[in-house]
């Protein structure tokens, strides 16, 4: 029977499609209360999990069938972690089997996706159950420990000897759910760059619905699944046009509290997931990573029937929206008007969406995404790529290929597609 409310603090292996234990249903309109373990770090230094990320078990949503979509209203992000380590990544290929993500190896007894435990503290703590010998795949370039005033308002990157403190005591900084495998990535110590003041604006890097078929968690995006093609395990593809990702890893900061992700139900219920909370990100996620984070999101779900997209759509919160994407003023209405009547050109209504695109690279994300917003809103690319230049905006997500085409569309069209009332609750009342 369905719930009005579904609590999630259990996660994947790694995996997400239709082998992923799923719980629930919820119903229509309901709502999920999601305990989210960190993603990126932790997950990469716990070769046990297949996917990179460590994300919610997904959950059912009634009514939801393939064809479909879902809307994912961010009721709220909260931040339960003290402390997080991040930074960019070396990959030791000794240690993988082609991809470090998806199949980490033990180099000294050769057993792939290995339970590990930590054992002391500091980039060779991660050692392996069989053999006690380090086996993460990932290490440092340059790496900082950063931890958050209690009001979550900022945080400050560590020296050496706090770092020290935190990492000996990691998983109650980090304060690593209960029912999560990862190995907390505080526990490797990094402090290259103490002292550094970041403002924290908290967003999920993942969230979405399961793909028809199963995809390493971090790879369910149109980038990271180009590592699919010709992998040496189990995911492996033979063509990128085979990838059938939905696009849940996106890493865009825009996915925060008060937005709106419009996600493609691809297998029956949707299989609504969360995961790999940021405390605050710069548009690109330039340096690989940033500050994953522990924490508890509040999700309203609600199913449009036979919206039958090719990806996600964001309903940015109003503050996030490109400046020439904004909805028009009383004052800019009226200036329209005046200009109208003196050319005899009736105006057009019009209200903002964002297109995600995902591709091999930032070039064809562009594309994906100006493809996908013609063929929902019924018109040619080019026409979408004049009204995106002139009345919105392409913005990266995440280097090396997620971006997301905002632009104002018609209001007849939101309306012929059911959208109108949605988005205008977030931009027009």
């Amino acid at each position: 029977m369905a719930q009005q409310t579904v609590f999630v603090n259990t996660f994947t292996n790694g995996i997400v499609g239709p082998s992923a234990k799923m719980v629930g249903p919820v119903v229509d309109g309901g709502f999920i209360v999601a305990q989210t373990a960190a993603g990126c770090w932790g997950p990469m230094i716990t070769p046990e999990l297949h996917g990179g990320h460590e994300v919610t078990s997904p959950v059912l949503v009634e009514n939801a069938e393939i064809g479909d979509a879902i809307a994912i209203r961010l009721v709220s992000i909260d931040v339960t972690s003290e402390v997080t380590t991040s930074g960019n990544d070396i990959i030791d290929p000794e240690k993988c089997v082609g991809d470090p993500y998806v199949a980490g190896k033990c180099p000294h007894c050769g057993t792939v996706n290995p339970p590990t435990e930590t054992i002391g503290i500091g980039e060779n703590s991660v050692v392996c159950k069989k053999c006690k010998q380090p086996c993460s795949p990932f290490t440092f370039s340059n790496g900082y420990t950063i931890a958050f005033d209690s009001s979550k308002t900022i945080g400050i990157t560590l020296d050496e000897e706090a770092s020290k403190k935190t990492a000996s005591n990691a998983k109650h900084y980090m304060h690593t759910p209960d029912n999560s495998i990862q190995n907390p990535a505080v526990v490797m110590q990094a402090h290259d760059i103490p002292g550094v003041v970041a403002r924290m604006r908290p967003f999920v890097g993942q969230l979405g619905t399961v793909p028809a078929v199963d995809r390493p968690d971090s790879h369910n995006a149109g980038d990271f699944g180009a590592f699919l093609v010709n992998a040496p395990h189990e995911f492996g593809i033979q063509d990128y046009d085979d990838l059938q990702v939905t696009d849940g890893h996106m890493d865009i900061a825009r996915v925060r509290q008060g937005a709106m992700v419009i996600a493609p139900v691809r297998v029956k219920g949707g299989g609504v997931y969360v995961g790999d909370m940021h405390a605050m990100q710069g548009d690109g996620e330039i340096a690989g990573h940033t500050t994953d984070v522990c924490g508890i999101v509040t999700m309203q779900v609600t199913v449009l029937k036979g919206l039958n997209i090719e990806g996600p759509i964001i309903l940015p919160v109003p503050e996030d929206l490109p400046y020439l994407a904004k909805p028009l003023s009383k004052k800019e209405k009226a200036l329209a008007q005046a200009e109208s009547a003196k050319w005899n050109v009736p105006v057009e209504d019009s209200a903002p969406l964002a297109f995600v695109g995902t591709g091999k690279d930032l070039n064809h994300a562009v594309q994906v995404a100006l493809t996908r917003a013609g063929n929902l809103l019924g018109m040619t690319v080019p026409e979408v790529m004049n009204r995106c230049t002139i009345t919105g905006n392409i913005e990266i997500g995440r280097a090396p290929g997620v971006v997301t085409a905002t632009f104002r569309v018609p209001v007849d069209k939101l309306k012929e597609l059911g959208l109108y009332e949605m988005v205008a609750e977030q931009y027009l009342k």
